[in-house]
């Protein structure tokens, strides 16, 4: 049965697009080549999966024909030190019969978070995670060979679509080099000189950026980003790691830079701008693919927001309409029987030229006139 999954994504990432991806600071491609013929439009995402639970989404999921599905961590619960556990854990995910027929539709990417690292709420700390990474790739089926398994961290960047038609996916990885955390939820203090990814992931972030010649950059992490009114883990326990975040997309001029985020077993989409940047940043959060946080009961604040909380099982999906200066993003949030629950559309200008450096040159539609909440 692996094997021929092995060769059936194999064949689907040939024939549906492609994708490169500069793995590490060396570069190193392992992924088939972009196909000029197809653009990138239908993604879906989600996290917060537990392996031993009913998972009654991925049949909505693929009712919306995506050609690219993303994990956004808590892709299972391992929660131990026993790495035998954890791969079983792994396997039990692996032979759901609905997530079968994901895998043999549409390729996998993703990034991890806690409970998949192998510890709620770990960190650096966590001693078994040179093991837990391999477990990781395992999963994605990341071939033996793949440069991604010599480095320190599951993050990866993958491009898909044509010139003047691509969108770049960098997942971070927010568990293998990020510092303590500081007190105890849900009262997370500030740790106000620790930091999220390790200088080596930041120096391999920036080249991903300011090398790009995509016209979107989708940036996923297994904790929301831009909220920072809660006080349960987020990128504001680490300020500074925050700040920087903001600030190299900033100075890279990245064009159209979207996050995506897990966790908190709710969905809501958070808007920020920031200053340098010529466009406002969303946090598109997925989160609940077979438990919500407290079932609609809580509705937890964020000065971010844009629409409404949605504390119900849910994943994401985002649809891209391509044009020649403009490109509309569709930012859904479905549930069971594909509900639709929440879309807000988004225009973004494209840049004009092939590289990041100079995207910030054409006029950035202001997002205070182009972004609507149509579906409550």
């Amino acid at each position: 049965m692996r094997h021929f999954r092995d060769w059936l994504l194999f064949s689907l990432l040939l024939s549906l697009f492609s994708c490169t991806s500069a793995d590490t600071e060396r570069g190193l491609e392992t992924l088939p080549l972009v196909n000029s013929q197809t653009p990138l439009t239908v993604i879906a995402l989600g996290s917060c999966n537990s392996q031993d639970r009913e998972q009654p989404l991925w049949r909505e999921i693929l009712k919306n024909e995506p050609q690219l599905w993303v994990w956004l961590g808590d892709n299972i619960y391992g929660d131990t030190d026993d790495m035998r556990v954890l791969k079983a854990k792994y396997e039990k995910q692996l032979q759901n019969e609905d997530y079968q027929k994901l895998m043999q539709t549409v390729p996998v990417i993703g990034i991890w978070d806690d409970h998949d690292y192998g510890r709620n709420n770990a960190g650096k700390e966590y001693k078994h995670k040179s093991q837990s990474a391999q477990l990781f790739w395992d999963f994605l089926d990341e071939p033996l060979q793949s440069p991604r398994r010599k480095q320190k961290g599951v993050y990866s960047a993958h491009t898909y679509g044509p010139p003047g038609q691509q969108i770049k996916i960098i997942l971070l990885d927010g568990r293998y080099h990020r510092d303590s955390l500081r007190g105890g939820e849900p009262a997370y203090q500030n740790n106000l000189k620790g930091d999220m990814l390790g200088e080596t992931q930041w120096r391999w972030l920036e080249k991903e950026l300011r090398n790009s010649k995509a016209q979107f950059h989708l940036i996923g992490t297994g904790l929301q980003i831009i909220t920072n009114d809660h006080g349960f883990e987020r990128w504001g326990n680490f300020p500074k790691s925050r700040e920087r975040l903001f600030n190299l997309i900033a100075k890279t001029k990245a064009p159209n830079v979207i996050l995506l985020s897990g966790d908190r077993h709710f969905a809501e989409l958070s808007k920020i701008s920031w200053p340098g940047v010529p466009y406002p940043i969303y946090d598109f959060t997925s989160s609940g693919l077979t438990h919500s946080w407290m079932g609609g009961l809580v509705n937890e604040p964020n000065r971010y927001r844009v629409g409404q909380m949605h504390d119900r099982l849910n994943f994401g999906v985002m649809r891209f309409h391509w044009e020649q200066t403009i490109a509309a993003v569709d930012f859904e949030i479905r549930g069971r029987d594909n509900e639709l629950h929440q879309l807000v559309k988004v225009e973004y200008a494209l840049p004009k030229t092939s590289t990041a450096a100079s995207a910030a040159k054409p006029p950035i539609l202001q997002e205070g006139q182009k972004a609507k909440v149509l579906h409550k």
